[in-house]
């Protein structure tokens, strides 16, 4: 510890992370004092914050109540509970905790797109600012996908702000104001940091207060808004659509992406690869409506947008059988919704899954089982999944992913699909998911050599 809060009326930033890092330059770039806490006594980055902010104040390992009490504000990283006993503390003595989103809604003078969800923020977040763009708008990306919020207010003659919000952001907004806010989906995740679905759910509700529109998934009932006058309300789903809705509809034998009663789109001419990402064109596709964007220009983007590294992306082919790379599936939704959108007309898909499950319930995959044909389990809880799968069709474990793709290539008949989905974080093997998926091709490319 180089200094600790000598005075009352200071600013606390709370986690040495990104976001962290990114809210004590915004902070310094505006003259204001600050002293900078973290929860872990070794913070992987504290060399490289020294080096760049020299001479500061700062207190590791557990929240010190004095200090926290000292300030006229608390600035708290998204991996940090708000329900932290200290925290709570400081916040019942009228302490404000807010995070780097309460920050940018400071200064931020144009429209805000929120974009939340258990599955799909990402692709959707990118795919609606790529329609952006194809409609000449400045706009900026980022927030929990790649650029943290604070840094995009340095983007000069910005128009639109397009964001990707997880739930740990959204626990101190008090009123986001989006122009539009939607939840794509809800479903179980970071079940070890809320104590029930219901707990996650109203986290993540916040993305609509004080939204001017509102997009929901109608048939995921989650994620319906609250009802209020001035609201304008937009919905999307895989079924036909209603009044304000875009779904999917037959004519002519051909399904086409349709708002309200209009054909917009053939399904086929939508570059994005499985039914679970018709729906996300179709969430794009509301979100940029109700954004302003114009139609023409959402449509040919969604001629051209392949989707994201490590989100269900092929890979390769060999002998008959198709790889994919969904590393980013972290959660039991997410897997779920790629083995729906992968599901083959002939063949089966051998999964490969595994890893940190954050207290999830992995037994909705069962549902799946059906169409697979095997299922290769890693990490640390392999077991678990494997129990689920177990009663249904053979269960293989591998202690590395090299040994998984080996494995699945093994089960894999031609015409099969190899899913890497893992339902889980990544942790407990590897740096993050992306070298997960940067593993898990490199092994792909050795077994078919």
């Amino acid at each position: 510890m180089s200094g600790i809060i000598a005075q009352s009326n200071i600013i606390v930033i709370i986690g040495m992370g990104v976001t962290g890092r990114s809210v004590a330059r915004h902070l310094r770039a505006r003259g204001k004092a600050f002293v900078w806490l973290d929860t872990r006594a070794a913070p992987p980055a504290l060399a490289e914050i020294q080096q760049e902010f020299g001479e500061l104040n700062f207190e590791l390992g557990e929240l010190q109540l004095d200090t926290l009490m000292a300030a006229s504000e608390i600035i708290l990283s998204p991996g940090v509970p708000a329900a932290t006993p200290a925290l709570r503390a400081a916040e019942q003595a009228g302490i404000p905790v807010i995070g780097d989103i309460d920050l940018f809604l400071r200064e931020a003078k144009a429209p805000v797109v929120a974009i939340t969800g258990s599955n799909a923020k990402s692709t959707v977040t990118t795919l609606v600012g790529e329609m952006a763009v194809a409609s000449g708008r400045q706009v900026a990306v980022g927030g929990n996908l790649g650029v943290p919020v604070l840094e995009l207010l340095q983007e000069a003659g910005t128009d639109l702000y397009v964001l990707e919000l997880s739930s740990f952001q959204l626990e101190t907004v008090q009123r986001l104001n989006a122009d539009v806010a939607c939840i794509l989906n809800i479903s179980e995740d970071h079940m070890d940091r809320y104590d029930s679905l219901a707990h996650y759910h109203r986290a993540k509700q916040r993305v609509y207060y004080g939204a001017r529109a509102a997009v929901y998934n109608r048939e995921d009932p989650l994620t319906a808004p609250p009802q209020a006058g001035g609201v304008k309300y937009f919905s999307f789903g895989l079924n036909p659509p209603d009044r304000h809705g875009f779904g999917l509809v037959r004519d002519r034998d051909e399904e086409y992406l349709a708002f309200e009663f209009k054909p917009l789109i053939a399904a086929r001419r939508v570059r994005l690869a499985g039914r679970h990402n018709l729906a996300n064109a179709l969430a794009a596709l509301a979100i940029g409506y109700a954004a302003g964007l114009p139609m023409a220009a959402m449509l040919s983007t969604l001629e051209t947008f392949a989707g994201l590294p490590h989100r269900c992306q092929w890979v390769a082919e060999h002998e008959g059988v198709a790889w994919y790379n969904d590393s980013k599936g972290t959660n039991v939704g997410a897997t779920l919704a790629a083995l729906n959108g992968l599901q083959p007309e002939a063949g089966k898909i051998v999964l490969i899954a595994g890893g940190v499950g954050k207290g999830a319930d992995f037994s909705p995959l069962q549902a799946a089982a059906a169409g697979l044909r095997a299922v290769v389990v890693i990490g640390a809880d392999g077991d678990k999944i494997a129990r689920v799968f177990e009663p249904l069709l053979p269960v293989l474990r591998a202690d590395s992913m090299a040994a998984a793709v080996q494995l699945a290539g093994q089960q894999a008949e031609s015409g099969d699909r190899v899913l890497l989905s893992p339902a889980c974080a990544s942790f407990d093997m590897f740096k993050g998911f992306e070298d997960r998926g940067r593993q898990f091709e490199q092994a792909v490319r050795e077994v078919i050599a």
